[in-house]
């Protein structure tokens, strides 16, 4: 009969303690049916025919120290359909504009949450998170950017905006995509 005292369990112990530690912990995630605004609801819908209730939404934010990675994943909308997406400065709300203007990662000086950035300078694929996407004959689709920026401890992105249009890059219309039709609030 073999005898193990708590001395020689000890480093197995702390072996499995450090493995565990060691393993990359899963970005934060929503999973969320999009419905009508109501305080505290994951994914809103303000347009039902292009973004109908029930439609789903997958989004994943990997934010590393330096490169931060935004992942979405949709199903349920209109088939066909080319959509604008970008990360937001507020929470959603019951309306579209709640969300203030787009995250950026370097703020546009000229920029106000009345008129937010339109100039290609700074409202671009590169100073903030875009992730347009074409469903597929499904409805569904999928979209990722990453950044070799962090986003701000203090002021991170609040939400992610689905708009009616592919995003523009012409000065004094780059950023915008048209209408705001749901908005899914971050973790």
């Amino acid at each position: 009969m073999r005898i193990i005292t708590r001395a020689a369990a000890m480093p197995a112990a702390l072996a499995l303690a450090a493995f565990a530690a060691a393993q990359p912990t899963p970005p934060p995630q929503v999973e969320a049916a999009f419905s009508t605004y109501a305080p505290g609801a994951a994914a809103v819908t303000y347009d039902t025919t292009l973004v109908p209730a029930g439609a789903t939404v997958r989004l994943a934010l990997a934010d590393t120290d330096t490169t931060p990675k935004v992942t979405l994943w949709l199903t349920g909308l209109n088939p066909d359909h080319t959509y604008g997406a970008h990360l937001h400065q507020r929470p959603c709300g019951p309306d579209g504009a709640a969300a203030g203007p787009h995250y950026q990662h370097t703020a546009d000086p000229a920029a106000t949450p009345e008129k937010p950035s339109a100039d290609p300078a700074y409202a671009n694929a590169t100073n903030e998170v875009w992730l347009d996407f074409t469903t597929g004959p499904d409805g569904s689709a999928q979209s990722s950017a990453t950044h070799q920026w962090p986003f701000n401890e203090q002021n991170p992105p609040r939400s992610l905006i689905l708009h009616a249009e592919a995003t523009q890059t012409a000065a004094g219309h780059a950023g915008m995509a048209g209408a705001r039709l749901a908005c899914v609030n971050l973790p």
